[in-house]
């Protein structure tokens, strides 16, 4: 399976951003999708992850802020990113767990600034 991620770009404090992941197969065949984020200099961190049975997981510092969500019909996995803030700027990338390989998309910079 292959990921494309597209979305970022840059925003103002406050602003908001809708991240797609689509998928080269049907995100039926993918046990978990998720996203991760990497800011300059950090290490890769988890952001949120979504089963296929409809659990999320999400970092504490995204929590009431960023929602996860899935399209099957498009096979595309969904990031929006509200009230955004300096501290989310990084790269983020889609993540899927194919037959229990961990695939990765390209990744799309996300920048928060005034």
């Amino acid at each position: 399976v292959q990921l494309q991620a597209s979305g970022g770009g840059s925003v103002q404090p406050g602003g908001s951003l809708k991240l797609s992941c689509v998928a080269s197969t049907t995100i039926f065949s993918l046990k978990d999708m998720g996203w991760y984020r990497q800011a300059p200099g950090k290490q890769r961190e988890l952001v949120a992850t979504l089963t296929n049975g409809g659990r999320t997981n999400k970092a504490e510092s995204v929590k009431g802020r960023f929602f996860i969500s899935r399209d099957y019909a498009k096979n595309t996995l969904f990031l929006q990113m509200n009230n955004l803030k300096p501290e989310d700027t990084a790269v983020y990338y889609c993540n899927a767990i194919d037959n229990g390989r961990p695939v990765w998309g390209q990744g799309t910079l996300v920048t928060v600034s005034s």
